[in-house]
């Protein structure tokens, strides 16, 4: 796997990345279980994509003065940017199951924050050996190609299906299994996914949170991988997109959480987008659609349904 980036500048990202989460858990320890206002997601949510456009034009200047020209750099800083807006889309649909999990779990506003950092941290891990196969295995057989664009287009159609109709969890097979195998208490024991009932340890409803999140960050790492490959084949762009995109997932929910029904078609764009992603990667060979105009369609495509949502009134929506 070739990659653009200069070995200082996988260093520099890493170093970045340890000293968020660790800036990140810190805050997270030192403010102890509260609820996040949307004020304080908000701050969050645009310090992350501050880091994120900073990280950005550093990739841009390491380019050019590796490669001394502009042009190359300006079409890795694009693709960047392409591959960012992309997962940061696709980790809205992402955030609406988190909300819904929670919702009906009943998962106290205050302990939120622990699940979704435990599941940033396990998202990273898991995207990152996952862009490694994936890299490997588009470099030794160019036909995955298809298939990504394929499994993306018939994942955008089901997608677009599924938007506006209620998800129920208690048909989720993951679930049944999870309570077959473990004895949950009914109540929650503060932050603890492990609690003390009759003398039997046993797990809380935090812990099926946990299981839930972490199955949940599988299935949309499987969707939203390919979706970037499609923008570069560059591992160092998939990854750092990637994290940098997961790396705000925690502020952005709590942000998106309180505005969620004013956004109801947005499901509708992001199935358009994998739709769009998805015949790009089945026409590469045929026709190599620009990064510039990949990135118009994913951010005129997100505008629009944004725009479209708030001038529509949501339907009535049954509750879980």
């Amino acid at each position: 796997m070739q990659t653009i980036a200069p070995l200082w500048l996988w260093l520099t990202f890493g170093g970045i990345v340890l000293v968020s989460l660790f800036i990140d858990f810190v805050v997270l320890k030192k403010q102890g279980a509260h609820d996040i206002g949307v004020k304080e997601a908000l701050n969050w949510s645009l310090v992350w994509v501050a880091l994120s456009f900073l990280f950005n034009g550093l990739f841009w200047w390491a380019v050019k003065e590796s490669t001394g020209s502009v042009d190359i750099a300006n079409t890795k800083s694009l693709e960047f940017l392409t591959g960012y807006l992309i997962e940061k889309s696709l980790a809205v649909d992402n955030i609406f199951v988190f909300l819904l999990i929670f919702t009906y779990f009943a998962v106290p506003t205050q302990f939120q924050k622990r699940v979704l950092m435990i599941g940033i941290i396990g998202a990273i891990v898991l995207r990152t050996v996952m862009i490694m196969v994936g890299g490997w295995l588009l470099a030794e057989f160019h036909w995955i190609l298809y298939v990504f664009g394929a499994f993306l287009i018939l994942t955008g159609v089901k997608m677009w299906w599924a938007a506006g109709k209620e998800p129920n969890l208690d048909d989720n097979p993951a679930l049944k299994l999870l309570r077959k195998l473990l004895p949950v208490s009914k109540q929650y024991d503060g932050e603890n996914f492990w609690t003390v009932e009759n003398g039997k340890k046993i797990a809380t409803p935090l812990f099926m949170v946990i299981c839930l999140i972490a199955l949940t960050d599988v299935i949309f790492a499987v969707d939203s991988i390919p979706a970037i490959f499609a923008i570069t084949s560059d591992p160092f762009i998939v990854l750092t997109s990637n994290v940098f995109a997961i790396l705000g997932l925690r502020a952005m929910y709590f942000l998106l959480a309180a505005v969620a029904n004013k956004f109801h078609l947005l499901n509708y764009g992001l199935a358009v987008i994998l739709v769009f992603i998805g015949g790009k990667m089945c026409l590469i060979d045929v026709y190599k659609i620009p990064v510039l105009f990949s990135l118009a369609v994913v951010v005129g495509v997100l505008a629009l349904t944004m725009l479209l949502s708030l001038r529509t009134a949501k339907p009535h929506a049954k509750s879980v």
